[in-house]
């Protein structure tokens, strides 16, 4: 599962499209993107602004402010791929959830109030468990990763939380060909 993920991240996959965006949004220029390689799925992309109310009083962004936005970048990735809401995709599927069970990230550089900030996410797949690996760049410069562990969660006879295998359904809109290529950024709803 992680081989892909792993290549994908080495490579620094970024698509021309969103370099472009977040150097147009950051008013930057002159970015290089390397050519996005291929992984067991494709990575989605969005471009996210950094908030007053994101920053610390260093005036840079807010630890746990990043891995809200990492959260929010794994819902845009399946409602990218499933064609549907968060909400809606829980109904759908009878999922209770897509619960984290770990979490990491590693700051390469600061995020500030006003940034455009590009996120790429690309996921990978076992059985009931999946891992998303997020790169956060203004521009061409990498700012930080992050990797997320979750398991696919429903509710036993008892209403007990349990992981469940992932709907075959869901793993079929993840198939490349099947969610298309890297898609252009989208503009956080919150901005």
């Amino acid at each position: 599962m992680a081989c892909a993920l792993g290549a994908w991240l080495r490579r620094g996959a970024k698509s021309a499209a969103l370099v472009a965006a977040s150097d147009k949004a950051s008013g930057r220029r002159g970015a290089e993107p390397s050519a996005a390689t291929g992984s067991r799925t494709s990575p989605n992309a969005r471009i996210v602004r950094i908030r007053w109310g994101d920053c610390d009083p260093a005036g840079i962004i807010f630890n746990p402010r990043l891995f809200e936005i990492l959260d929010d970048s794994t819902a845009a990735l399946f409602e990218a791929a499933l064609g549907m809401t968060k909400r809606r995709m829980l109904e759908v599927h009878n999922c209770a959830g897509i619960a984290v069970v770990h979490t990491a990230a590693t700051f390469h550089s600061p995020l500030r109030f006003g940034d455009d900030v590009a996120v790429e996410s690309a996921i990978a797949f076992g059985r009931s468990s999946f891992k998303v690996e997020h790169r956060v760049h203004l521009g061409s410069r990498l700012c930080a990763e992050g990797t997320e562990t979750r398991v696919w969660m429903v509710r036993d006879g008892t209403g007990a939380l349990k992981g469940s295998p992932i709907p075959a359904d869901v793993l079929q809109k993840f198939r490349p060909g099947v969610s298309g290529e890297l898609k252009a950024p989208t503009r956080d709803p919150r901005t």
